[in-house]
């Protein structure tokens, strides 16, 4: 079975006891890494739930996703998710996989707190947010302003919006792409670094998770 498993949204402690549970009995335990960045090691979550972590990037989620549903059939694979497992599409193409394969592997997804829920913590009602807008890096020659038209339906309507920020982990840019380069992440490195709370953490977790150092 293909277990999804959030883990909430700051450390290793935020995964509930149900998730915990399953990841210590399962074959192997990958960590999906580029919709979200966990706020602490891999390490870290490695000596708490006392079990080696796979870090599963883009490439391997999207291109390679035959080797982490390998045997899932007959064994128990988890899948952590950083926040709640189906806040991203991609997830849900995962479990579209399983479905479609033969035999079928049976999944199960145990849910956690997201950023779409834990903005309630600013104060405003949930209920009085509109579309949720994601606004994606700007390049030379794209510069999309469709995310200001979400907005600004939004707040005609009287509602607040909810602004994601794309963090574009470990994915190659057009250039690299046309030179046949498959990895270029120091763009998306310092915009997400000028956001991290602590810079001198974010620099350990990066090199550690995404640069195999």
């Amino acid at each position: 079975m293909l277990y999804l498993i959030g883990l909430g949204l700051a450390d290793e402690r935020d995964i509930t006891v149900k998730g915990l549970e399953i990841v210590k009995k399962a074959e192997r335990v990958y960590l999906e890494a580029y919709t979200a960045i966990l706020l602490v090691d891999k390490e870290q979550l490695e000596s708490y739930y006392g079990r080696p972590i796979i870090i599963a990037d883009r490439e391997m989620v999207e291109s390679a996703s035959d080797d982490i549903l390998a045997g899932a059939d007959t064994a128990d694979i988890a899948f952590l998710v950083v926040g709640d497992p189906f806040s991203a599409t991609t997830h849900t193409d995962l479990l579209l996989r399983c479905r479609t394969s033969t035999p079928p592997i049976p999944t199960r997804a145990i849910p956690n707190a997201s950023i779409l829920t834990a903005v309630g913590a600013t104060g405003l009602q949930l209920y009085a947010f509109g579309q949720t807008v994601s606004m994606v890096f700007f390049t030379d020659n794209w510069k999309p302003s469709s995310y200001y038209d979400r907005i600004r339906e939004n707040a005609s309507l009287g509602l607040h919006t909810l602004l994601l920020l794309d963090i574009k982990v470990r994915e190659p840019s057009l250039e690299a792409l046309a030179r046949g380069r498959r990895r270029t992440h120091d763009m998306e490195r310092e915009f997400i670094r000028e956001f991290a709370v602590d810079r001198d953490v974010f620099d350990r977790v990066w090199k550690r998770d995404y640069e195999g150092k």
